[in-house]
C-alpha cells in the first residue's frame, strides 16, 4: 500500500473551507451587511456603530484609547470621528495638558442616539438563528481566540 505524501496540491490544510481565518472573514462580512440596513436608518455605517458603541459605554475617551479599544489605528479613526463630529455626535477637543491628545466627548444628540440604537442586538440575534446563550458562548471563544491572537503578536 503507497501512502500519498500531502503536497500543496492535495493538501486538505489548504482547502478553502478548511481554515478559520476564511469562516471568520466571511462570517464578519455577512454580519457586515446584516448591520447595514439596521444602521443606515440611524445614519451609521459599522465602523461608526462601533466607535459609538464605545463612547456609549465610556464617554470623554482620547482617539488613542478608542483605536485601542477597537483594535485599530489612530491615523484611520480620525477621519471617521471627524464625520460624526460634523453629523453632531460628538466632540473632539485637544488636551490642555499635551496637545497632541484629543479627547472625544459625545453631544446630547450622540447620546440620544444610544436610545435608537438599542434595539439592533436584537435583530442581530434573530438573524444569527442562534439562541441568546449558544451565541454568548460562541463570543466567549471569539474573545479567547482573539487574546491568544494578540498574545502571539
Amino acid at each position: 500500500m503507497t501512502t500519498k505524501r500531502n503536497t500543496p496540491d492535495n493538501c486538505d490544510d489548504l482547502l478553502l473551507d478548511n481554515q478559520a481565518c476564511f469562516a471568520l472573514h466571511s462570517t464578519s462580512l455577512l454580519m457586515t451587511k446584516v448591520y447595514k440596513p439596521l444602521l443606515q436608518a440611524l445614519g451609521l455605517t459599522y465602523p461608526q456603530y462601533l466607535a459609538m458603541m464605545v463612547l456609549w459605554e465610556q464617554d470623554g475617551l482620547t482617539v488613542g484609547e478608542i483605536s485601542t479599544r477597537l483594535l485599530t489605528d489612530p491615523g484611520s479613526l480620525t477621519p471617521l470621528l471627524k464625520r460624526l463630529e460634523v453629523e453632531g455626535l460628538l466632540s473632539r477637543t485637544r488636551s490642555r495638558e499635551d496637545e497632541r491628545v484629543v479627547i472625544v466627548e459625545l453631544t446630547q444628540q450622540g447620546r440620544a442616539l444610544r436610545d435608537k440604537a438599542r434595539g439592533i442586538p436584537q435583530c442581530i440575534l434573530g438573524a444569527t438563528g442562534m439562541s441568546v446563550e449558544r451565541l454568548q458562548n460562541l463570543q466567549a471563544e471569539l474573545q479567547i481566540l482573539r487574546s491568544h491572537l494578540q498574545d502571539s503578536l
